[in-house]
C-alpha cells in the first residue's frame, strides 16, 4: 500500500522534523566517531623484518618482537591495535599524511627522521653489522668495504652507512631478506644490516653460506614513530614505561632473544644534538635525470628485443604447425597472466638460487635480468597486437601476392606486414608508453632507475610529496615525447597523408602568375 501526503503543510512539517533531527544528531555523531577512533590505534609495520615483524608460517598472522610489544602497549594503554602492512619507505609518508597513528618496524631513531615525525622513548638497543659469504676472508671490518659491492635495504641506517664508504657500489632493495639473497647468490660482497635481523636469518631461517664479521658498525636505538605533535605519544611512552617497570618488557625480550634486555635511555643519543637537512632541488633533479637515462635505456632495449620476439611469436601463432601454435599460445598466456613483478623475481632471484642449489654457480647481471624479464613480458603483448593486425588484412591481399608469383614469405614481407604494421602503430605506441612506466618495477632488484632514484632521495629527506611530484613530472615529459614521436611516425607511414603532402608541395612549387 502506498501513502501519499496530499496537504502541502503536512509535507513541509515532515521535512522540518527531519531537519531538526539531523541538526540535533550531527552534534553527537562526530563525537561518537572520534571516541571510536580514539579507542583504536592504526599501527603501520613492514612484515618482512624478522624477528621484529614477520608472518607466522602456520597461521599467517603477524608475529615478532615488535608485534608482541605494541600489543602489550595497547593493552596497557587501553587501546585496540589494528595493524597496517606497509613497505618500510612508506611508513614515514603514511605518518605525515596521518593515515596511520604510529609505526613500529625496527625504525632507528635519527635526527633526520625526527624532523618529520616524533619518536617514543627507545624500546630496543641495536646496531649495524656486516654479513659476508662464508668463503670471504677479505672483509673483516667496515674499513675493508672500500671499493666493494654492498647490498642494503632502502631507507635504513645501513643504507646511509654504506653510502659513506669510499668507492663502494651500493645496491638498494625493498627488504632485508632480498639484500641477503643477493649476497647468497654471489652478486655482492657484503650486506650492511641490523645485527638481530641478520643473526635471525642465519640461525633461525637457515640462511646458508653467510656469516657476520667484525664488531658493530654503529650503536642504535629503535623507537615507535608517530605523526608530529601526536596526542598518542604520551600514552605510548607511559605504557612503555609501565611495561619496563613491571617486567613485561623483559619477558617479551627473553622470548625472542633468549637474554636479558639492556638498560634503555629515556632519550635516544642521536636526538640530544640533532642536525637539520633539507631538500636540495638541484641534486634531486640531477639524480632524477640520471635515473631517467637508465629508464630510457631499459625501455628502448626491452622494446627492441620485445618487438623482434613478438613478431616471431605472432607469425608462429598463425602458422599451420599446430604444436608450434600451442607452444607460443602457452608462452603468451603465461607472461600476460602473471605479474611482471613475479617474473622479475623469478628470473633474478629464483632461477640462480635454484641452479645454485643444484650445484651450478649461475648469477645473472642485473641489467641482463631486467631486460630479459621486460622483453619477455612485452613480447607476449606485442605478439597479440601484431597477430591481430596481420589477421585484419583482407584475404584478397594474399591472393594478390600469389597472382604476382610471390611465395607466402614474400607476400608477408612486401604486402601484408607493411599494411598491418601501419594499423597496429597506435597500440604499439601505447605499449611503449606503458613499458616506460613498467620499468619502475626494476627497482625491486636494485636497479636505480627513475623511480628508485626518487625513493633514495625521499629516504634521506622524507619530503615525499615534492619528490614524488618531481618523479611524476619527469615521467610525464618522457611519455609525452614518446606519444609525439609515435604520432609523427603514424603520419609519416600513412600513404594518403603522404600523397596529400606531396600534392601540396608540388602545388606550392608552381609559379603563382602566368608568364605574359
Amino acid at each position: 500500500m502506498v501513502f501519499k501526503l496530499r496537504p502541502r503543510w503536512l509535507q513541509l512539517a515532515l521535512v522540518a522534523l527531519i531537519g531538526i533531527i539531523l541538526v540535533l544528531g550531527l552534534g553527537r555523531f562526530p563525537s561518537i566517531a572520534q571516541e571510536a577512533a580514539a579507542a583504536k590505534w592504526k599501527i603501520g609495520t613492514e612484515p618482512a623484518f624478522p624477528p621484529f615483524e614477520m608472518k607466522d608460517a602456520a597461521t599467517g598472522d603477524l608475529d615478532g618482537f615488535d608485534i608482541d610489544l605494541i600489543k602489550a602497549i595497547g593493552e596497557a594503554a587501553g587501546r585496540e591495535i589494528e595493524f597496517v602492512s606497509l613497505p618500510f619507505e612508506g611508513l614515514i609518508p603514511a605518518l605525515q599524511s596521518k593515515t596511520i597513528d604510529a609505526a613500529i618496524s625496527g625504525m632507528t631513531i635519527t635526527a633526520e627522521r625526527s624532523q618529520t615525525v616524533d619518536f617514543s622513548r627507545p624500546y630496543f638497543k641495536a646496531g649495524l653489522a656486516i654479513a659476508v659469504r662464508e668463503d670471504n676472508s677479505d672483509i673483516k671490518s667496515f674499513e675493508n668495504l672500500m671499493g666493494k659491492q654492498i647490498a642494503v635495504q632502502i631507507g635504513t641506517t645501513g643504507a646511509q652507512q654504506a653510502g659513506s664508504v669510499k668507492d663502494a657500489v651500493v645496491s638498494t632493495f625493498d627488504s632485508a631478506p632480498l639484500a641477503l639473497q643477493e649476497l647468497v647468490n654471489g652478486r655482492v660482497d657484503a650486506v650492511v644490516n641490523d645485527l638481530p635481523v641478520t643473526l635471525f636469518a642465519i640461525n633461525e631461517a637457515n640462511l646458508k653460506g653467510v656469516k657476520v664479521v667484525g664488531e658493530l658498525v654503529t650503536e642504535e636505538y629503535y623507537g615507535i614513530a608517530l605523526p608530529k605533535n601526536s596526542e598518542a605519544l604520551a600514552a605510548i611512552n607511559a605504557a612503555l614505561e609501565t611495561l619496563i617497570q613491571t617486567g613485561v618488557y623483559a619477558q617479551i625480550y627473553r622470548k625472542w632473544f633468549v637474554s636479558d634486555p639492556p638498560i634503555l635511555p629515556t632519550i635516544a643519543p642521536s636526538l640530544i644534538s640533532p642536525t637539520r637537512s633539507g631538500l636540495n632541488w638541484g641534486r634531486l633533479f640531477q639524480n632524477l635525470l640520471k635515473g631517467a637515462w637508465i629508464t630510457i635505456l631499459l625501455t628502448a632495449t626491452s622494446f627492441f628485443f620485445g618487438l623482434i620476439g613478438g613478431s616471431l611469436v605472432a607469425f608462429a601463432l598463425i602458422s599451420p604447425v599446430r604444436p608450434l601454435r600451442w607452444l607460443c599460445r602457452a608462452y603468451v598466456d603465461f607472461f600476460r597472466g602473471t605479474p611482471m613483478l613475479v617474473q622479475l623475481f623469478m628470473i633474478y632471484f629464483g632461477i640462480p638460487a635454484m641452479l645454485q642449489g643444484l650445484g651450478f654457480e649461475v648469477s645473472f647481471n642485473r641489467f641482463f635480468a631486467a631486460v630479459l624479464a621486460l622483453s619477455l613480458n612485452v613480447a607476449a603483448y606485442l605478439a597479440e597486437i601484431l597477430r591481430g593486425g596481420i589477421q585484419s588484412i583482407d584475404r584478397g591481399q594474399w591472393e594478390a601476392g600469389e597472382s604476382l608469383a610471390m611465395n607466402p614469405i614474400e607476400t608477408m614481407q612486401y604486402v601484408v606486414f607493411p599494411q598491418s604494421f601501419r594499423r597496429v602503430l597506435p597500440p604499439l605506441g601505447n605499449e611503449f608508453i606503458t613499458l616506460i612506466k613498467d620499468t619502475s618495477l626494476a627497482a625491486v632488484i636494485g636497479f636505480e632507475e627513475l623511480f628508485r632514484q626518487g625513493q633514495l632521495v625521499m629516504a634521506t629527506t622524507y619530503r615525499s610529496f615534492e619528490v614524488f611530484l618531481a618523479i611524476a613530472i619527469v615521467y610525464l615529459v618522457m611519455t609525452s615525447i614518446a606519444s609525439i614521436c609515435f604520432k609523427r611516425l603514424e603520419a609519416y607511414m600513412d600513404p594518403i597523408s603522404r600523397a596529400k603532402k606531396l600534392t601540396q608541395a608540388k602545388a606550392s612549387a608552381l609559379p603563382t602568375t602566368l608568364p605574359s
